[in-house]
């Protein structure tokens, strides 16, 4: 009876022992799925700050056309005030000499 009484005690490790293996091969499995979850979240991540760099890039680029063409802006209006003067200079000669 003893050595039936050794053999069951081996069985039930043995079953005990592929029961802690298969738990272990699961946690396992969990545990790569998780990281792998987490590496594609981080290259998407990646990705998008990528995106917004090169968006800020581009409004960069958008605000400073934007202050050359108010720069150039002012020198016309400066332009246009200088003409409108000389034409209300004009006006105001060719009146008096009208007179």
């Amino acid at each position: 009876m003893a050595a039936g009484g050794a053999a069951e005690a081996q069985a039930r490790f043995g079953h005990s022992v592929k029961g802690l293996l298969s738990e272990k091969v699961t946690s396992c499995g969990t545990d790569v799925i998780a990281l792998t979850k987490q590496v594609l979240k981080g290259s998407r991540s990646a990705e998008l700050l990528g995106q917004a760099a090169r968006n800020m890039v581009m409004q960069e680029d958008a605000i400073l056309h934007s202050e050359d063409s108010l720069r150039k802006m002012a020198i016309i209006t400066t332009h246009l005030q200088y003409h409108v003067e000389q034409s209300s200079n004009l006006r105001d000669q060719l009146s008096h000499l009208l007179k």
